[in-house]
């Protein structure tokens, strides 16, 4: 039983760091498009 629960909680924590790592991919990615759009913006002013 021990087992179960110590296989359980290294799966949450994976998880956990699984969710965090793809919201700051998704946070980059993000800024990446940002650019994107200031970049051509600047060139419809020109």
């Amino acid at each position: 039983m021990k087992k179960l629960y110590a296989t359980f909680g290294m799966l949450m924590v994976i998880g956990l760091a699984g969710c965090n790592t793809m919201k700051g991919m998704g946070q980059d990615v993000e800024r990446g498009g940002e650019k994107v759009q200031d970049a051509a913006q600047k060139q419809q002013n020109k």
